[in-house]
């Protein structure tokens, strides 16, 4: 039986993955530091089969501990959020790209044959673009002293206006946050690593996953936790800019079955491959549909119209590669998931924190 270690396996994301690997027959070990931030309103409940290690993944005596008798790694553990990472830059440095540095050099005494990353649609800073005419455009960007009211769309070289469209593995990076920065560095460590030590390596660039089990109670997680975490105590959801960015929501259960596919498919080794719902949606229609799904419509998003330092404006995934490579198609869309995933936030609760976030990144300058 294969072993699996899954670091970050208490998160919303790993108790997934763990859950996903358990129905393929898979043993496991999870690593998790449970950091207060991220598990404070989470109950962990892990099948008594797991074998769960707490530990810092930069404790490098711990994680080679770790290693012994494991076959392949998933490697989740991370710190997650845009906002926060401008400005808890250290923190950021530290757990994901130190931590990623250990886990990798305790590796090389291991007989590792493959480990797959979680890595971020963030890498990518803009989404895709094309001009009118059709063409590609890679390398669209805002600056700072482009972003204000009614001006929120990159605009191409001539000031042309451009269209979104999917973005696919080719498009290249565009590291526009701290965060972003962190994930690529984890994502190249890891596929560095495997090309020299002849160890299968994966990343998967993940973008705006949502779902039940997600920590409500961080203001720096996924968008629609903290839309949720407004709505259930009677808030309308923090909009920023004018709410027509566009992000892909892919469901946390989609996401699980992406990393076992990886674990399944040898021909993934070496690539970097995006894990999306292949749909594209408007921030605020998305706030709408999750008050309409919480019961309470009348509670319409509040348009803040300024934006966040490392927010981009489009990003929605093109997922042919992870069909072509993984059989990935996905199966839970937005529109049909809203109902189960208001039901559970309003079976769990949540503290909202969305006020206090924005005061923290206002303090240091980071909304315009």
């Amino acid at each position: 039986m294969t072993k699996v270690l899954v670091t970050g396996g208490c998160g919303f994301i790993g108790r997934h993955v763990v859950d996903e690997l358990l129905s393929g027959n898979y043993e496991l070990r999870v690593l998790d530091a449970l950091n207060e931030q991220v598990h404070a309103d989470a109950q962990i409940r892990l099948a008594p089969d797991v074998e769960m290690r707490r530990t810092d993944i930069r404790d490098a005596d711990a994680v080679r501990d770790a290693l012994t008798g494991i076959d392949c790694v998933v490697h989740l553990a991370a710190e997650v959020g845009v906002g926060q990472s401008m400005y808890e830059i250290a923190r950021y440095v530290g757990v994901n790209d130190l931590g990623t540095a250990v886990l990798l050099e305790a590796m090389i005494e291991s007989p590792i044959r493959r480990i797959v990353v979680a890595s971020s649609m963030s890498v990518y800073g803009e989404g895709l673009y094309e001009t009118t005419a059709g063409e590609r455009m890679p390398h669209a960007r805002r600056s700072p002293a482009d972003i204000r009211p009614g001006a929120w769309d990159p605009l191409g070289p001539n000031g042309e206006r451009l269209r979104p469209v999917a973005t696919d593995e080719h498009k290249p990076v565009d590291l526009a946050s701290i965060y972003a920065l962190t994930k690529y560095a984890q994502e190249r460590q890891v596929l560095i690593f495997g090309e020299a030590y002849g160890r299968q390596a994966v990343a998967l660039r993940l973008f705006n996953v949502f779902g039940a089990g997600q920590a409500l109670s961080n203001p720096y997680t996924g968008v629609l936790a903290n839309f949720a975490s407004r709505l259930a105590n009677g808030q309308p959801p923090m909009v920023f800019e004018d709410g027509r960015q566009r992000r892909d929501f892919v469901h946390v259960r989609d996401v699980a079955r992406a990393f076992r596919l990886v674990l399944e498919q040898p021909q993934a080794a070496g690539h970097v491959i995006n894990v999306g719902s292949g749909n594209a949606y408007a921030i605020a229609d998305v706030a709408c549909l999750l008050a309409e799904a919480m019961g309470v419509p009348n509670l319409e998003p509040e348009i803040m119209n300024k934006a966040r330092s490392g927010d981009i404006r489009n990003c929605f995934a093109d997922i042919s590669k992870a069909r072509d490579l993984l059989g990935f198609q996905p199966a839970h869309r937005l529109e049909d998931s809203l109902a189960e995933f208001a039901h559970w936030v309003m079976s769990v609760g949540a503290i909202d924190r969305g006020a206090e976030m924005k005061r923290h990144l206002e303090a240091r300058g980071l909304v315009r």
